[in-house]
């Protein structure tokens, strides 16, 4: 059987479960790991019983395709050169800060002929794949995604660091261009950024979404719920479960929906390394990403806007 080598540039909390699974998986040799912590590189490398490498470039001359789970602000500056040493990438969610550095991303896989893949893992939850098959027409739309603060670093807002999960998964059931977007937030904890957000887009097919996202939350949620003209779909992304209601002959009529769980993150660097083996594009691309990015920072200029204003 063919092997990917694979590697991982920063291996902080999600990019050692990146690490972790690429080592479990039998296409797939673990050739190595990078962090800015010399330790932590040490310590994911002896778990997993891979190589510590001192930079970037280094590692991608010993490998196929990489995962960059570096802080946002990096990701333009770290991917670029990997992509044009021609190594495939899962660039972790959001694909950049700007639009500017996410077109130069996008023509530098295509230029290099690489897979640009991008981390929106709620695309790969069994219950999205739900979604996509059984949203035809929705008219009303509440996405509701809480957490604790970070243990962690985030160098973005919570609009690009949570929200934007719902807003690439309602971009792909509405399809529909946006009309409107009224949005307003707070920071809590950080000092620059928004801690909670909530966003109100219009789209011109009349669907309304509304998006509640907060990380300064004493529970962890991520819901959505769903009206459409046949029912109602409630969906938990976290607990990978839900429900439908709908009219049948005169009576309301409710049904648990059955999934068979799986954890998103294998998902989709299963489907990141079936891309290579395969060669067809990512369901996550460099162009599904940016229209999302370009969603959330739409939203996140409001919301300083509004603050400047206050």
């Amino acid at each position: 059987m063919k092997k990917i080598n694979c590697g991982v540039i920063g291996v902080g909390y999600l990019g050692a479960h990146h690490a972790r699974i690429y080592s479990e998986m039998e296409t797939v040799q673990l050739v190595g790991v990078v962090d800015s912590n010399p330790e932590r590189a040490e310590e994911i490398a002896n778990r997993y019983h891979c190589s510590v490498f001192p930079t970037a470039e280094a590692l991608a001359q010993q490998c196929d395709a990489l995962s960059v789970v570096t802080p946002t602000s990096t990701h333009a500056s770290v991917a670029i050169p990997l992509l044009e040493h021609g190594c495939h990438l899962l660039v972790e969610k959001p694909l950049c800060t700007n639009l500017n550095e996410a077109e130069q991303m996008i023509q530098a896989a295509q230029k290099h002929q690489c897979y640009l893949q991008v981390g929106h893992v709620e695309h790969y939850n069994p219950v999205y794949r739900f979604l996509a098959t059984h949203i035809q027409k929705p008219k009303y739309i509440v996405a509701d995604r809480l957490a604790p603060f970070p243990n962690r670093n985030t160098d973005v807002g919570v609009t690009l660091d949570l929200m934007i999960h719902d807003l690439g998964i309602v971009l792909q059931l509405v399809k529909s261009p946006i009309q409107s977007i009224e949005a307003i937030g707070v920071n809590v904890m950080s000092k620059n950024v928004e801690d909670i957000a909530n966003a109100r887009i219009r789209f011109e097919n009349e669907c309304i979404a509304n998006f509640n996202t907060s990380r300064v939350s004493a529970k962890k949620e991520r819901t959505i719920r769903i009206f459409q003209p046949e029912g109602y779909l409630s969906i938990d992304f976290m607990e990978q479960r839900g429900h439908r209601m709908w009219k049948e002959d005169g009576q309301i009529l409710n049904e648990e929906i059955p999934f068979h769980k799986a954890e998103p993150l294998r998902v989709e660097l299963n489907s990141f390394i079936d891309c290579i083996l395969k060669a067809h594009q990512p369901e996550v691309d460099g162009y599904l990403a940016r229209s999302a990015l370009e969603v959330a920072l739409s939203i996140t200029h409001q919301i300083h806007n509004n603050a400047l204003r206050a």
